[in-house]
C-alpha cells in the first residue's frame, strides 16, 4: 500500500502537499545541465525559453537554436529530460549536442532541449511538484508549466518540424515507486510492467513509420542490445510491429511527442537498471538513436 492517501479514494490538496514534503534535492541541475551549455559548438544559440513557477532562479529553461539556419534544410526537435528522472534523456540530449550535432551543420536546422523538467532532474522525479506528470499533459491550458512552456515556446515558431525525438527511459522505479503512486494518487489499479531488459521504441499508432524506427533500432544496437518481447509477444503490455518498437496514440495520451505535428516522431526508452548498463552505455544509446533517425532522414 502506497504510504500517501486513503485507498480508493483520489487525492486532494492535502495528499498532494504530503507527497511534496516527501520529496528532497538528490543532484543539482546547475552543476549537472547547465554547467554544460557554455561548452556547446558555435552552431548553436543557447537561448532561455522561460523558467519553472516553482523557483524561476533555480529552474530557468534552455533550448539550443541554430544560430543560422539553413533556408531549405528540415527542421529536427530532441527533447530530453520531459520526466526529469531519467537521467540518459538529459545527458544524451547534451552529449550529441555537444559532440555529434555538427555533422549535420548544413543538413538539418536542429533544436535541442535538454531538460523540460529540472525540478524532477533534481529530485528524480517523474512527476513535477503539483502531482502532475508533464507526459501526459501536453494539450491546450495545461497545469503543468514544464509542458505548457515547451508547448508555447516550441508553437510560437513558424516552421514546420519533420522530425521530433523524445528521449526517455523505462527504469525498475517505475514499478517500484511511480506506477504505485499513480495508482494511490488517482485510486485506480495499476498492474506492474514486465519492465523489459534493453532499449525499445515508442512509435505513434497512428503514423508510426515503421522504417524510421528502425534505422533508429538498427543504430541503437550497435551500442546495447533491444529489448525481447515477453512470453506473450508484447513490451510492456503493447504489441510489437517491428523488433524493440511499440505504438502509443501520443496525441491521446498527450504525450510530448504528439504535441507539435512533427512529421516523424519517435520516443526513446533506455533501460538503465540492466546488468549490462552502465550511464556511459545509456547516453550513447540515446545518441545513436538521434543519429540513427537524421542518418534515415539524410537519405
Amino acid at each position: 500500500m502506497y504510504p500517501i492517501g486513503t485507498p480508493g479514494k483520489p487525492w486532494e490538496e492535502e495528499e498532494k502537499k504530503q507527497w511534496l514534503a516527501a520529496q528532497s534535492v538528490k543532484r543539482s541541475y546547475a552543476d549537472e545541465v547547465l554547467s554544460q551549455l557554455d561548452a556547446m559548438p558555435d552552431y548553436f544559440s543557447v537561448i532561455q525559453y522561460g523558467a519553472l513557477p516553482y523557483d524561476e532562479s533555480r529552474y530557468p529553461l534552455y533550448a539550443l537554436l541554430p544560430r543560422q539556419p539553413i533556408a531549405d534544410a528540415p527542421w529536427v526537435l530532441v527533447t530530453g529530460g520531459v520526466h526529469g528522472y531519467e537521467t540518459s534523456g538529459v545527458q544524451g540530449a547534451l552529449l550529441f549536442a555537444r559532440e555529434y550535432s555538427q555533422a549535420y551543420t548544413g543538413k538539418i536546422n536542429l533544436i535541442v532541449v535538454p531538460c523540460v523538467s529540472p525540478w524532477g532532474y533534481e529530485t528524480i522525479n517523474r512527476w513535477d511538484p503539483l502531482a502532475i506528470d508533464p507526459n501526459r499533459s501536453f494539450y491546450p491550458d495545461s497545469p503543468a508549466p514544464e509542458s505548457k512552456l515547451l508547448m508555447d515556446f516550441i508553437g510560437a515558431m513558424p516552421q514546420e518540424f519533420l522530425l521530433h525525438i523524445d528521449l526517455h527511459e523505462t527504469t525498475d522505479t517505475d514499478n517500484s515507486e511511480f506506477r504505485p503512486a499513480l495508482a494511490a494518487r488517482d485510486a485506480i489499479e495499476q498492474k506492474a510492467w514486465e519492465i523489459p531488459d534493453g532499449f525499445y521504441l515508442v512509435a505513434d499508432a497512428k503514423a508510426p513509420h515503421l522504417p524510421l524506427q528502425q534505422a533508429i533500432i538498427n543504430e541503437v544496437k550497435k551500442v546495447t542490445h533491444i529489448a525481447p518481447t515477453d512470453e506473450n509477444g508484447l513490451i510492456i503490455g503493447a504489441e510489437v510491429p517491428s523488433e524493440g518498437v511499440i505504438c502509443y496514440d501520443k496525441k491521446k495520451l498527450f504525450l510530448c511527442g504528439g504535441f507539435n505535428n512533427a512529421t516523424y516522431c519517435s520516443t526513446t526508452e533506455v533501460y538503465p537498471d540492466s546488468p549490462s548498463a552502465t550511464p556511459e552505455i545509456c547516453n550513447r544509446a540515446q545518441v545513436a538513436a538521434v543519429e540513427g533517425a537524421l542518418q534515415h532522414l539524410l537519405k
